[in-house]
């Protein structure tokens, strides 16, 4: 078999170059893959099980089973589009470089493909009545949009946030379509984040620093971060810039 050969170059504006297509194409894993939510129909995964016997009708709950989760991906992906698509209606921040516009345009565009799948996703599985509304954002108490530090502090921090969540949440997702997108979506997620530390701290491993590594079960073998939805949630919370209430009373647990 004929194998074709790539030159690798090393040098800084190279890197740069590799690394924004590599985020570039990142992004079209999804594209093919929306009808695949689309076409199931077992009532297991659209219903769910146990939902909450008296729930508040004028707040919106995530719901139960795999469309509970999907709703829980859906909330979090509608955070970090919102928060891509503020940094570019703000020109980006002071002293942006031509680099760094194209990654963090990359990225809001990918947020929002991510944000529109889910949302035609669970509409289709369940219906627009167990569909997560359009929530409402504001991030002035959070983050300064003219502060490269800022910006970039709060887009490692939404990133990282959503690598650890796909990871907590891939063990409570029964359908396994479901599953497969999930990792395909996760893969992406933690691509943002290694372009952006990258861009914190060009050059170094803080794409897999301490932080946002764990060492399961003393196997001396790290991995990504994997949080339940309770913490995650918790920790969106006390972001204070989620402004539409939303429950999560139903969400599968184990």
């Amino acid at each position: 078999m004929k194998k074709n050969k790539v030159k690798v170059e090393f040098g800084e504006e190279n890197k740069a170059k590799s690394r924004r297509r590599f985020i570039k194409l990142s992004g079209l894993t999804l594209a093919g893959s929306a009808v695949l939510y689309a076409c199931s129909e077992d009532d297991d995964f659209i219903k769910g099980e146990d939902p909450d016997p008296d729930p508040n009708p004028e707040v919106f709950d995530l719901g139960s089973g795999d469309v509970g989760i999907l709703n829980y991906a859906y909330a979090l992906e509608q955070l970090e589009a919102a928060f891509y698509i503020e940094v570019l209606n703000g020109s980006y921040f002071s002293g942006a470089v031509d680099a760094e516009k194209e990654i963090l345009t990359d990225l809001r565009n990918h947020e929002v493909i991510h944000r529109e799948f889910f949302k035609t996703a669970i509409t289709a599985a369940a219906g627009e009545e167990k569909t997560l509304p359009e929530l409402e954002f504001d991030f002035s108490d959070a983050v300064d949009f003219s502060d490269r530090q800022s910006v970039l502090d709060t887009a490692l921090l939404l990133e990282d946030t959503g690598v650890s969540a796909y990871n907590g949440a891939g063990n409570l997702i029964q359908n396994p379509t479901y599953l497969l997108l999930a990792g395909k979506i996760v893969s992406v997620e933690a691509r943002h984040a290694s372009a952006i530390a990258d861009l914190l701290n060009p050059g170094s491993a803080d794409f897999a620093r301490d932080g946002i590594l764990v060492d399961v079960g003393g196997s001396g073998v790290a991995y990504d971060k994997a949080t339940p939805p309770s913490e995650v949630l918790s920790a969106v919370v006390g972001l204070n810039v989620v402004k539409t209430p939303f429950t999560a009373n139903n969400l599968p647990t184990e």
